[in-house]
């Protein structure tokens, strides 16, 4: 039963803890109060506030940082609030802790930084002072509510940053197989640059800065929690994939309910997460136990990211 103390409907598959799991997962966090090798780290949630445990990090032992800050709006995280600031005192806040997690990068790291259209002026500002920007991605968050009175807020922003210019993308890795509307054929019959397969007529395309194929957690996906703004898994299978070598060090600072750890395990990455919440953390611990019986990543399989909403042969969803 949810913390709400409400019962969920039977085909509700929103993930929960048991007062048992809670018992035994807590267990298994841990928070920092010296400075830490990066072996005592790996493969851990740190449950603990990043601003206690910041200075404990070790130096140069991540390649790939993946930061969800509480973007710039009041926002109720379990019972801890974050309230909306200016844009100078939001800046300051996120200056306040990006400048420290510089040191924690390898010279060859990359950084991922998301937020809205609110934030995403204040991330460019402090990022840029630190990192390469080299990219924004803007992907559709199409779940949510409609506006009378202004269009619908259906975009966030990821910022794509590297500690230097000699720095990992694998394009070949995030292709999106797409289905093909208009499937040409040259003069000698032979389909002009689409496959055609059991499930229709494909064509692998390659990624660009606008992701329209991704769908937000919701009650019916066994990946979903009660996490506000919790992030797809095929999100972060996207960026780790692009961005990160096989047993590579994956750091999410603003962890959440595990995504980023949860698809680090399910892609044999290492990683090190922190999340203030122990519940939160639980949660994460839970995930990262059933990723070990099952890895799959919804929208993703044979190596490729599927359109959202395409329907192969065998009825499954790939969302």
């Amino acid at each position: 039963m949810p913390e709400s103390g409400k019962e969920r409907a039977k085909r509700n598959k929103t993930m929960a803890l048991s007062e048992a799991e809670r018992t035994e997962y807590r267990a298994r966090l841990i928070s920092l109060a010296a400075p830490m090798e990066a072996e005592q780290l790996l493969n851990r949630t740190v449950c603990q506030n990043l601003f206690e445990a910041i200075d404990y990090l070790p130096d140069e032992f991540v390649d790939l940082l993946f930061i969800d800050p509480p973007y710039n709006l009041t926002k109720n995280f379990n019972g801890q609030t974050f309230n909306r600031m200016n844009h100078r005192e939001y800046a300051e806040w996120l200056d306040g802790w990006f400048g420290k997690l510089m040191r924690i990068l390898k010279p060859g790291a990359t950084v991922y930084i998301c937020g809205d259209w609110r934030s995403s002026h204040s991330i460019f500002e402090i990022a840029s002072s630190y990192l390469n920007v080299i990219n924004r991605i803007t992907w559709e968050r199409e779940k949510g509510r409609g506006a009378l009175s202004n269009w619908k807020n259906a975009s966030e922003d990821i910022w794509h940053c590297t500690k230097s210019t000699d720095y990992k993308f694998y394009v070949d890795r995030v292709k999106l197989k797409r289905r093909v509307i208009a499937p040409y054929r040259t003069a000698h019959g032979v389909p002009k640059d689409w496959a055609e397969g059991e499930d229709g007529k494909y064509r692998l395309t390659h990624p660009s800065n606008l992701w329209t194929d991704l769908t937000v957690p919701f009650w019916s996906m066994a990946e979903n929690t009660d996490h506000p703004t919790q992030k797809p898994e095929k999100l972060l299978a996207k960026i780790i994939l692009a961005s990160s070598d096989e047993r590579d060090v994956v750091f999410d600072p603003f962890g959440g309910a595990g995504t980023t750890a949860v698809v680090a395990k399910k892609l044999n990455r290492q990683f090190v997460t922190v999340e203030i919440d122990e519940s939160y953390c639980c949660l994460t611990e839970k995930r990262l136990r059933l990723a070990e019986q099952d890895a799959s990543i919804q929208g993703y399989s044979d190596g490729v990211f599927w359109e959202r909403n395409t329907l192969p042969r065998s009825g499954q969803p790939r969302l």
